[in-house]
């Protein structure tokens, strides 16, 4: 079966970044909404800012039980990790605020938007630098650890959420 990329199965980067890629959608989906001051815009802001946080809460729980630790054993330099790990711990002071937050005005708002910047930042810098190191190293089995970052992520999700994926 013709592929358009170089690797025959996606790895632990792909799910990753297909992480990236959807939580990107629902930031454009809650942007598009700001401007409405509509009860059904801030409900649908409401529901779109909690599954957002949900799946970031996930994502960078599976990326710091599985991901970083096999990078860090297998990578000399690890102060990109260092960042990303710091960059977590800032995205989850904001998922905490805009979780327990108690209307959805403009401080809301921002912290949502502020929430994707952060994003932004720490998807490029995993894209251009942390998952090209990844798929370099020696002795890294990027596959099997997707299927492990899948099984978990799975049952985050329905500690989380009480859905079964």
């Amino acid at each position: 079966m013709p592929t358009s990329t170089k690797r025959a199965a996606p790895d632990a980067c792909s799910l990753l970044d297909t992480d990236h890629r959807n939580v990107k959608k629902l930031f454009k989906e809650y942007e598009e909404l700001t401007h409405s001051r509509a009860a059904s815009a801030q409900q649908k802001k409401r529901e779109l800012a909690t599954q957002i946080c949900t799946e970031l809460t996930v994502h960078a729980q599976i990326e710091e039980e599985i991901f970083y630790p096999a990078l860090r054993e297998a990578l000399s330099q690890t102060d990109l990790l260092d960042e990303a790990e710091v960059e977590h711990a800032s995205a989850k002071e904001l998922i905490a605020q805009i979780e327990s937050a108690a209307d959805v005005d403009d401080k809301f708002d921002a912290k949502v938007i502020v929430l994707g910047e952060y994003i932004d930042h720490h998807v490029k810098e995993e894209r251009n630098e942390i998952f090209v190191k990844a798929r370099a190293a020696k002795g890294l089995d990027l596959v099997a650890m997707r299927d492990q970052l899948a099984a978990r992520k799975e049952e985050l999700m329905e500690e989380l959420t009480g859905a079964t994926a």
